[in-house]
């Protein structure tokens, strides 16, 4: 019986093998803040016959040079994580398949890709810092450039970040292009720090995570994240949102096949994955955005996060055309 028991083993461990070698793999390039439960990915795999390999390509902006330098040979099928401020560069690059799935009916839409999530781009602000030192808050972006608010902001950078570049979208479609990068210049005098990533300023530069910076640009809904990760530490957010004139980007993420994907099909399933209830369920509480397709409940915790009555956009031509220029004339401004 042990014979026949360990042959039996050794044959079911053979015919798994050759089950998982026979899957076929399909590849979904990612940023960073990429996260969705291990079953709901595993759910994918079980009803496709197929492995998802994940690769992280960096912030938002990083990925999508990556595959742009990659395009003779695409480093995945698909990617997550293009959003309204770098789609156009996506499109003009070519990158993107021409077929993409159908969209589900949704509270958002991205041109040339499936919409996927949405979430508003602000200031946070730490609450206990500013009771501490008795200093109002700020009423306008341009009251950060006072001396009372100098050395207070941390952002990351346009260049490397999509919550950075939404921020300077933002800045520019709320006061003009003149304006705006005049405004920079002068939180550059007012001491201003720039990080790569929103990780690096949220973890490591934000007051409420052991920072010196009480002010930051990040999300809407990072006060509820707050909440939801304190484990009943906290039954009201710690931190709170600054929806400012010219410092409110709604910002559009979503999905898409790449041109020249060697598993379109599977590449075109996967995409139209990301609408479906499980995981625009799990988006929420997972990566702190908004479901984009219409009638996905909401957690209670996100009964935290606000949002805002206004946002500040260019048009999408002047984001496509002049967002190069705008990126390289911010780093002229602000870092050099």
């Amino acid at each position: 019986m042990k014979i026949k028991h360990s042959i039996l083993l050794g044959v079911g461990a053979l015919l798994l093998a050759a089950k998982v070698a026979a899957q076929t793999e399909v590849r979904l390039a990612v940023h960073s803040s990429f996260s969705l439960p291990k079953e709901t990915i595993a759910k994918f795999e079980r009803d496709n016959g197929a492995k998802v390999t994940v690769i992280e390509a960096g912030s938002a902006n990083e990925m999508l040079n990556k595959l742009i330098l990659s395009r003779a040979h695409p480093i995945a099928d698909a990617v997550y994580g293009l959003d309204n401020a770098n789609i156009g560069k996506a499109l003009h690059s070519n990158i993107l398949a021409d077929k993409q799935p159908s969209s589900l009916p949704g509270n958002a839409s991205l041109p040339g890709a499936v919409a996927v999530d949405y979430a508003y781009v602000t200031l946070n602000y730490d609450k206990k810092w500013f009771d501490e030192k008795k200093l109002p808050l700020p009423q306008s972006l341009e009251d950060l450039t006072k001396p009372a608010y100098k050395d207070l902001l941390v952002t990351p950078n346009p260049g490397t970040s999509s919550p950075g570049l939404s921020f300077l979208m933002a800045n520019i479609g709320g006061m003009g292009e003149e304006q705006a990068f005049k405004w920079w210049a002068d939180m550059r005098k007012n001491g201003v720090k720039v990080t790569k990533s929103w990780s690096d300023a949220y973890y490591t530069d934000f007051t409420q995570n052991g920072g010196s910076r009480p002010l930051i640009v990040s999300y809407a809904t990072s006060p509820a994240a707050e909440v939801h990760f304190s484990k009943g530490k906290y039954t009201v957010p710690p931190t709170g949102n600054l929806f400012l004139k010219g410092g409110v980007f709604r910002q559009v993420e979503g999905a898409a096949v790449l041109r020249g994907a060697k598993q379109p099909v599977l590449a075109t399933k996967l995409v139209a994955y990301l609408q479906s209830a499980d995981v625009q369920k799990a988006l929420p509480s997972e990566m702190w955005v908004y479901p984009a397709v219409k009638g996905t409940p909401l957690p209670k915790v996100f009964d935290f996060a606000q949002v805002p009555e206004q946002h500040f956009t260019p048009s999408a031509v002047l984001m496509e055309q002049k967002q190069k220029q705008w990126v390289s004339r911010w780093i002229k401004v602000v870092l050099k």
